[in-house]
């Protein structure tokens, strides 16, 4: 099941770079190495990618610098696992990117240009000949109102309409990080996009490497909880927005009976406690409920024609189910199974491949249970794989965003494809 963005966030502008492969700069180092060698600089470096598995915040950060910077570095967009000291990685990316933006989260697991990773940290360095960035923060998410959205969005347009790259029409796209554990995901994505308009947007919720205790997203030096940041990117490059799933619906319907939905736990399904209820549908008893099984029988709700997935986060002592995305009483959900993890992904990245051309970058938001499986299933190396050919850089999430949807177990993002080198910058 896929849910892309077709027309404003394509433009006209044809692109034909098969020959210019080497349009992103791309350098690993892992741990315990020194610096990793520096491979030769393009003629277009439209964006660097790096990534880095030092545990010392400092050496890390100085690490990225030395293979991300140039002058004209614009914004780096990172994410890193919660195992770092984010205090003293705070203040070492400050110091290492002055002044240059810099805007991230917290991860459930990496994606760097050599596929998966953990423990790390993978970034992206934008060139500001071809991308113009803005970033802001949304610090009382249950307190952000359409004013509030309609001036952040003002204020980061304003930023894009001032570097005078290209309109801001059919060139713009959001992205946004949420605290995945704040629960309000959903009202500040819906205020958002009422906000933004027609500018597509995409995002995921920052992890904690699955500890489910601490998320953050990354802006002006620190690290904060409870809180979003939005990014605005302009840019002339083409570039197309999507989001994708691989679970199929199966006959089990499930009706929400008693819910909350501020903490997003259903206390009962068919009139029944609801883990009794999700434990029949997918075929187990109670007690063995786990991540493995809300990883591959998580449950959808059908809205507009298309299934969202709803996945569990847990069990609790009462039996009642808490989700990591909205549910409400009186809501049907319907039980799902995956079909093949990589053949959606492959189909909306390679459709988005043809109409940009080339890709510079993709941006993923994968969400961790879809690693999981992958890891269950014995596919992690093929997935792994599979996103390192097709230059994604991005983090396993707790929970994903597209166009003012919180959705789960989605592999979203957005392909950017590769400049003209024959119209380049000098």
């Amino acid at each position: 099941m896929a849910y892309d963005h077709f027309g404003a966030p394509i433009k006209s502008t044809e692109v034909a770079l098969a020959a210019f492969a080497d349009a992103v700069q791309s350098v690993e180092s892992h741990r315990f190495t020194e610096y990793a060698v520096m491979k030769p600089a393009t003629t277009l470096p439209a964006v660097r990618v790096a990534s880095s598995s030092v545990r010392d915040p400092m050496l890390a950060a100085t690490n990225l610098a030395s293979q991300l910077n140039h002058e004209h570095l614009g914004c780096v967009l990172f994410f890193c696992s919660a195992e770092y000291d984010l205090g003293r990685l705070g203040i070492a990316l400050e110091h290492a990117f002055q002044g240059v933006r810099v805007c991230g989260c917290t991860s459930a697991g990496e994606i760097t240009p050599e596929g998966y990773g953990r423990g790390c940290i993978t970034t992206i360095g934008f060139d500001n000949r071809y991308f113009a960035i803005d970033c802001a923060l949304i610090r009382e998410l249950d307190r952000f109102t359409l004013q509030d959205a309609q001036g952040v969005i003002d204020g980061l347009l304003s930023t894009c309409r001032d570097a005078k790259l290209a309109p801001v029409k059919d060139n713009t796209f959001a992205i946004t990080l949420l605290d995945g554990l704040s629960s309000r995901e959903e009202l500040v994505l819906a205020t958002l996009n009422a906000a933004l308009g027609t500018i597509p947007q995409f995002g995921g919720s920052a992890g904690d490497d699955e500890r489910l205790a601490n998320t953050h997203v990354f802006y002006d030096g620190q690290f904060h909880t409870g809180a979003a940041t939005v990014l605005l990117v302009n840019t002339p490059l083409d570039f197309r927005v999507f989001s994708t799933h691989h679970m199929v619906e199966r006959s089990e319907k499930l009706v929400v009976t008693d819910a909350c939905p501020e903490s997003r736990t259903v206390y009962e399904l068919n009139a029944e406690p609801a883990a009794d209820a999700y434990a029949r549908a997918v075929g187990v008893d109670v007690d063995a409920l786990d991540r493995k099984i809300f990883a591959l029988r998580p449950m959808g709700v059908k809205i507009g024609g298309h299934y969202f997935v709803r996945s569990v986060q847990r069990v609790n002592p009462d039996k009642s189910l808490t989700f990591y995305c909205a549910v409400e009483t009186g809501i049907v959900m319907t039980a799902m199974e995956p079909e093949s993890l990589l053949d959606s992904v492959r189909t909306q990245i390679e459709a988005a491949e043809r109409v940009v051309g080339p890709p510079l970058v993709t941006i993923g938001c994968d969400c961790f249970l879809r690693r999981l499986e992958a890891e269950l299933t014995g596919e992690v190396e093929a997935v792994s794989e599979f996103l390192r050919h097709h230059k994604v850089i991005g983090f396993n999430t707790y929970g994903e965003q597209f166009d003012g949807m919180h959705i789960n177990q989605t592999f979203t993002g957005v392909v950017i494809g590769q400049p003209d080198a024959r119209s380049g910058q000098d």
